[in-house]
């Protein structure tokens, strides 16, 4: 994340909301980038006021949003094979037991998987060609995908804003401790985000190993 960061502080503000916006979107097409790192950075490079939180949010849900929308355009013109293709070209990460967890997850959750989705990484970058390949009716697609989008965009850059802040107060003052609460905050917050979201994906997949369980 550090390397992003880095990165992201030599451009211009307007740069950084449109790499937000581009590199969450081309994940969420179903292309395994950095998405989340990219919106971390972001949210604490505007902790330190070279970029403002609510557009580093915007371009974040803008992305989100959209990309999962072509996503799921690609994944129900193309449908199963092309996710075969892709598990192919990606097999770390879209290989076929990411593919089967995935689609238990959808199984037992439905519209649920595509909002919760946005908090854990496999399903943030199949969500989209999935619910396509799947044919969800594309109306609740586009609810429960806005709604995620939304609420991953702000409730992640306006956490880890205010984090930042509070880690840069101590750190003006107290640089061990400011150190230690912006490693425990954000470990926190990755925590708070995601338990949700793992618990559910966690269960489809006890569910599948274990046979005779209900569905």
């Amino acid at each position: 994340m550090l390397d992003v960061q880095h990165w992201l502080v030599a451009l211009p503000p307007l740069a950084v909301y449109l790499t937000v916006a581009g590199v969450i979107g081309v994940e969420s097409v179903g292309v395994p980038l950095p998405g989340e790192i990219t919106l971390l950075s972001a949210a604490l490079l505007a902790a330190t006021g070279v970029v403002e939180p609510a557009w580093v949010a915007a371009a974040a849900a803008l992305g989100a949003v959209v990309g999962d929308s072509l996503g799921y355009t690609v994944g129900r013109r193309g449908g199963r094979p092309l996710l075969a293709r892709l598990g192919r070209r990606f097999p770390r990460h879209l290989g076929p037991e990411h593919l089967a967890r995935a689609e238990q997850t959808f199984a037992r959750h439905g519209v649920w998987a595509i909002f919760l989705g946005r908090f854990v990484a496999l399903l943030r970058i199949l969500a989209g060609p999935l619910a396509g390949a799947l044919r969800v009716p594309y109306g609740r697609f586009l609810a429960a995908n806005a709604a995620g989008g939304l609420v991953w965009a702000f409730a992640t850059t306006y956490l880890l804003f205010h984090l930042g802040r509070v880690a840069e107060h101590w750190l003006s003052s107290f640089s061990w401790a400011g150190l230690a609460l912006a490693v425990l905050a954000g470990l926190g917050s990755t925590w708070w985000l995601r338990r949700r979201a793992r618990r559910a994906h966690g269960q489809a997949d006890r569910e599948e190993a274990v046979p005779g369980a209900p569905r």
